[in-house]
């Protein structure tokens, strides 16, 4: 048997990525504000985020993917865990397609993750 001088130390804890959403899948939330956010270095761009305020009372800044959206102060909006990469302090991503926040407009491909229903088809 192999003699230790010190104990074994226990594994550390991983951090969530997510704090606000621990043990949840979604959460429902009002927009307090909508701006944009410039990414970080090397990213140019100009990423649509929202300040909401989640329904335990946290005020946290969401991103909401997809090109153009509707949502304006106290939309009812449904807040999922993910970071935005390139955007610092942005922690959750805002459910296109659910309550007052529509889905993409003209979308044809990754339509389900922009809450978009099938296009008809043309005869």
């Amino acid at each position: 048997m192999q003699v230790l001088r010190q104990p074994r130390t226990p594994q550390r804890a991983r951090h969530p990525v997510s704090p606000a959403l621990v043990n949840r899948p979604h959460m429902k939330a009002v927009c307090l504000k909508t701006s944009i956010m410039k990414p970080k270095k090397p990213n140019s761009a100009e990423r649509k985020v929202a300040k909401v305020r989640l329904s335990s009372g946290r005020v946290v800044t969401c991103y909401i993917g997809g090109e153009g959206h509707n949502v304006q102060q106290h939309s009812v909006v449904l807040v999922r865990g993910g970071r935005s990469q390139d955007c610092p302090g942005v922690r959750y991503h805002l459910v296109r397609g659910a309550m007052d926040l529509g889905g993409v407009a003209g979308r044809v491909t990754s339509r389900s993750k922009y809450g978009t229903k099938k296009p008809k088809r043309a005869v």
